[in-house]
């Protein structure tokens, strides 16, 4: 049996999203396999793919041992606060896109990421999210009419493009950004 996951902050759901899975794997930073392994990105000089417990990500043992981060911190703006900068970058689970990250800030703070998901998630399981997926396609990808809702309707987690949700942890602001290859 394996001990409760750890809790991030910034990733509530690091098992539904796909950030970690069950596995057999020791960890390369405490030498222990726990029955689940992170596979998001990882930036370091040593390889660390699928190598990493949460529980070495969530102490900040990881990024210290490896001098890893797991978000890229040149994704935030330069007055996000030191102590969040730090939290989501050496602390917290990341997810993996289809190109890079993005990850979004609010009320001074870092967003909670929720899921990488396509139409019918979003459909079924985050109705709230269509409206801000479809600005984004159009605000940020210049994508309009006919052409945004065909790209809206093409989201898929598997295949790209796809959507990742965020929500604010103060004021419960959505937010999202669409990736593909």
């Amino acid at each position: 049996m394996t001990d409760p996951l750890p809790t991030f902050r910034y990733h509530p759901d690091p098992v539904a999203s796909g950030s970690l899975v069950e596995s057999p794997t020791e960890c390369r930073c405490c030498g222990q396999a726990r029955g689940y392994i992170y596979i998001g990105p990882t930036y370091a000089e040593d390889e660390l793919e699928d190598c990493l417990c949460p529980w070495c990500i969530a102490d900040g043992s990881a990024a210290k041992q490896f001098d890893a981060n797991f978000v890229d911190p040149s994704v935030f703006p330069d007055d996000l606060p030191a102590a969040v900068l730090e939290e989501v970058t050496t602390r917290t689970a990341s997810y993996s896109a289809w190109q890079s990250e993005e990850w979004p800030t609010c009320c001074n703070d870092a967003t909670a990421f929720l899921a990488p998901v396509g139409y019918e998630v979003i459909k079924r399981d985050f109705p709230e999210f269509e409206y801000p997926v479809t600005k984004y396609i159009v605000d940020e990808m210049g994508i309009y009419n006919n052409e945004a809702l065909q790209t809206l309707r093409a989201l898929n987690r598997g295949q790209g493009p796809t959507a990742y949700l965020f929500r604010c942890l103060n004021c419960g602001e959505l937010y999202a950004f669409v990736d593909s290859l």
